[in-house]
């Protein structure tokens, strides 16, 4: 049967080279049962994506970086983030991300795929702000949390296109 990851697992893993690099700072990021990625990058939407059952007509949506040095005021709706953190997952752990409470109880939620186990790479997830009066992120903020899950025997990991990407 698997389980869940301790925060004093994940650091051990951390600190062997696993599971996330790159990070801004451990003792901030590590919370008792998971790890909080840190904001790099937001996007904008710049054209519809398409999506099939083969991928063979797949097409993921261009989008274009909005600057910021330091903070950024959002208007409602709905944007591309990237993650300064690379995650490196081994073929036993798998990871599922969740909004940081600060963030809900803002109005803006942050909705993620599931980690694969054996996925490397710096991930991008959807960021929604709801609250119809915007929202003000800063560059670094902690926006997402990751639990780590272990499988209860090895995958043959992660082989998608994405693996790698961004890194």
């Amino acid at each position: 049967m698997g389980s869940v990851l301790s925060g004093k697992n994940i650091r051990e893993m951390i600190l062997r080279g696993k599971l996330v690099r790159e990070y801004i700072d451990l003792d901030k990021q590590l919370t008792p049962n998971g790890f909080d990625l840190s904001l790099r990058e937001v996007h904008t939407f710049k054209e519809q994506g398409y999506v099939d059952f083969s991928n063979k007509n797949r097409r993921v949506s261009e989008t274009g970086p909005l600057d910021f040095n330091h903070k950024l005021h959002l208007e409602p709706g709905a944007y591309k983030i990237i993650y300064n953190e690379v995650v490196d997952l081994p073929n036993n752990i798998l990871a599922i991300g969740r909004t940081r409470s600060t963030l809900l109880r803002c109005g803006v939620s942050v909705v993620s795929a599931v980690f694969d186990a054996g996925y490397v790479g710096r991930c991008e997830s959807l960021l929604v702000v709801s609250n119809p009066h915007g929202f003000v992120m800063e560059k670094n903020a902690r926006v997402l949390q990751l639990i780590f899950l272990k499988l209860s025997a090895i995958s043959e990991g992660y082989t998608g296109v994405y693996k790698g990407e961004n890194i």
